[in-house]
């Protein structure tokens, strides 16, 4: 049985019974008859369902941000946020598509010869929680547009915004078996892998889910695309502006209730200016709001579970052990909703559980750096590699100390974010594979060489 439960009130909202063999197997024909059909789909035709997808969001996008807060406690102002994205990613790739997937030409010593990029067929898709929507629809809209079908398998705790998800592709044109939700197990999930019918698999997700799906998929050779966790250097030079900094540093570290992958989770500071990041960083961690995330002032909602709230306790409470220095927050709240209080602790250093482990929420982790190399040498002291940013107001120097960063993004003077024009994706343990632009859409393609001599 799949629960759905409110993480503010805690009362369970409904219940799903799992898909039995005989469904799974129905939407898995289906899939495979739906794709020799879409895949023949003149590129217009599938840009213009995208675009009444695009449409449908927009249109619904208040209803569909309320399934998000109940399922999930992200706050409303954020839910609508995601869903407009999700809009947004739609019309991208149904401008975009066409360019993206044209035959390139190639000299060579035939008469002609070009490159094509074919879909391969039904792709399943291992979703998150904690984005519910748009990490859906990244994957969804360059797949479908490709001319792939979709079979999601969502996160076990947002069945209901699955469930909405299909129906918005649904009634905006598209093929019944062009994108189904699957509810099943993550057993099941493994099985999936392996069907013939499926021929590629995306994952958004943590490391133990990302090893589980590349060794299947290993084994019978099947393409994947892997997404995983995040521990985002924020690196603060001691020519940036702190005030500032300090306030995008908490929309960055609280986002999403502090639950977003590339959210900033290590604050990397020069020595010089640390105390008054610190000050800065608390102030404005302390401001934050927390409360009903239906209400629009709410700046900070309830972590998505009850077993996520404890982990992200255990951890701040052993790099306090570990010799942190707990500046404010780190205390369990009494009363309704799992939630945790706005959190920062100084004095973190690589070997920490902060400094080592992915923190997912609201708690910011501060480590100093004696000057820049050794800020670079702490940025790079972790096993993940997904995003960083830099703060200072030396252009130049930033984009220099930016190849030396081991990660798949880095930022000047900005939040890490995903968005459609840029490629999104990470190294070492947070993954590989892209998505979004066109590196996104390529992923899923067969990149096919022609020939004629």
């Amino acid at each position: 049985m799949i629960e759905s439960r409110n993480p503010f009130t805690e009362t369970v909202l409904e219940t799903f019974a799992e898909d039995s063999e005989a469904t799974l197997e129905r939407r898995l024909e289906s899939a495979e008859q739906t794709f020799d059909s879409w895949a023949e789909t003149a590129l217009p035709h599938r840009s213009q369902c995208l675009l009444k997808v695009a449409e449908r969001l927009a249109d619904e996008k208040d209803e569909l941000a309320r399934v998000i807060v109940e399922e999930m406690g992200k706050p409303v102002t954020q839910a609508v946020a995601e869903v407009e994205k999700c809009a947004l990613v739609c019309r991208y790739y149904a401008e975009h598509a066409a360019g993206f997937l044209a035959p390139e030409m190639r000299r060579s010593d035939a008469a002609k010869s070009y490159v094509r990029q074919d879909p391969l067929g039904p792709v399943l898709a291992i979703m998150p929680w904690n984005f519910p929507f748009w990490q859906v629809f990244r994957f969804a809209a360059p797949a479908l547009m490709a001319g792939n079908v979709g079979l999601l398998k969502h996160a076990s705790n947002v069945p209901r915004c699955a469930l909405s998800i299909q129906d918005v592709f649904l009634r905006s044109g598209l093929p019944e078996g062009a994108f189904q939700t699957l509810l099943v197990s993550a057993e099941t999930t493994l099985k999936l892998i392996r069907d013939r019918r499926v021929k590629a698999v995306t994952l958004t997700g943590s490391e133990e889910a990302g090893r589980q799906v590349a060794r299947t998929a290993g084994d019978v050779l099947k393409k994947c695309v892997l997404e995983l966790g995040g521990s985002d250097a924020f690196i603060v030079l001691e020519d940036a502006d702190i005030r500032e900094v300090a306030r995008v540093a908490t929309l960055s570290r609280c986002l999403n209730n502090g639950q977003s992958c590339i959210a900033a989770k290590r604050f990397i500071v020069l020595e010089s200016v640390v105390d008054t990041f610190t000050d800065a960083l608390t102030t404005e961690m302390s401001r934050l709001k927390t409360g009903d995330p239906s209400h629009p002032e709410t700046d900070l909602g309830p972590l998505a579970r009850s077993d996520l709230r404890d982990l992200l306790h255990r951890q701040a409470q052993a790099t306090v052990r570990e010799g942190g220095r707990l500046e404010t927050g780190g205390v369990l709240p009494d009363g309704r909703g799992y939630f945790y209080p706005p959190t920062v602790i100084s004095g973190v250093t690589p070997e920490m559980t902060a400094g080592r482990e992915e923190l997912f929420g609201p708690v910011a982790a501060l480590m100093v750096a004696s000057d820049e190399k050794c800020a670079l040498q702490l940025a790079n002291a972790s096993r993940f590699g997904l995003g960083a940013s830099i703060w200072t107001r030396d252009v130049e120097k930033a984009e220099h100390l930016a190849t030396r960063i081991h990660s798949g993004s880095v930022f000047v003077n900005g939040m890490v974010k995903s968005d459609p024009r840029l490629p999104f994706g990470g190294i070492k343990d947070s993954g590989f594979g892209r998505e979004l632009s066109v590196e996104g859409i390529r992923e899923f393609t067969n990149c096919k060489t022609v020939s004629i001599g």
